[in-house]
């Protein structure tokens, strides 16, 4: 069994690499450093998982699952090969956002933990998920079952957003720096009407206090979203 191991961190790969093969001996591991570079590594060998984090340079840990998820079955038959309608995703990501889970779950991904995991919960996730069974670090399962899709209190105002600026609006809301162009941890693709920009803290009742808004690239003046709230909804 081949897996595919996605992380732009030498010790992470290294570290896990080790782990997987000193544990499951059966398994073949191979590498990847970003997105691009896994979908390439999948086209010349398909393997039987995929581990990667959601943060990743270029195209984003969700936007690679999203690509590698087989055509819907009232396509005809033979488009996608058997063994790509096989391959499985686990992530393994230092997010434990549920939005960002569910995301990843939608996605097509059959497992997801956390990097906080122990090295024991990595391999009985990667051993259930190889058998053919879904996984999820049991913390972020009880969360889950806790609050339903659409029960977890989300901001009205970000249901608006596309999955791509809802990515980038946990980056910025962790205070996680933004990359330029590509090389944004989560963007797979440039944005095709609004961008977020960061407001700086502001006195009290103005706009800003450190929340993200959304900014036009046409030259309309970003608001905060208390202000697109009462013009009826955040700009897009």
């Amino acid at each position: 069994m081949k897996i595919l191991l996605v992380d732009d961190h030498f010790v992470v790969r290294d570290g896990v690499a080790a782990l997987l093969r000193g544990l499951i001996p059966e398994v073949e591991v191979s590498e990847a450093i970003d997105g691009e570079s896994a979908l390439e590594a999948v086209q010349r060998s398909v393997p039987s998982l995929v581990i990667l984090d959601i943060g990743l340079p270029g195209i984003s840990g969700l936007e690679v699952t999203r690509r590698l998820r087989p055509p819907p079955p009232q396509l005809p038959a033979g488009t996608a090969p058997a063994p790509l309608r096989q391959l499985r995703v686990l992530f393994f990501s230092m997010h434990e956002e549920l939005p960002l889970v569910r995301q990843a779950l939608d996605a097509g991904a059959a497992g997801y933990i956390t990097k906080g995991a122990s090295p024991a919960v990595l391999v009985e996730a990667v051993r259930r998920i190889l058998a053919g069974h879904a996984y999820i670090e049991q913390p972020l399962a009880t969360q889950l079952a806790r609050q339903p899709a659409g029960a977890d209190g989300q901001d009205p105002r970000l249901q608006g957003m596309t999955q791509r600026e809802f990515e980038i609006f946990v980056m910025l809301a962790r205070g996680l720096p933004v990359r330029q162009g590509g090389g944004h941890p989560c963007l797979s693709a440039p944005l095709d009407c609004t961008r977020l920009v960061w407001a700086p803290p502001g006195p009290a009742g103005a706009a800003g206090g450190g929340t993200p808004v959304h900014q036009r690239q046409d030259g309309v003046e970003p608001r905060h979203p208390a202000q697109a709230e009462a013009a009826g909804g955040v700009p897009r």
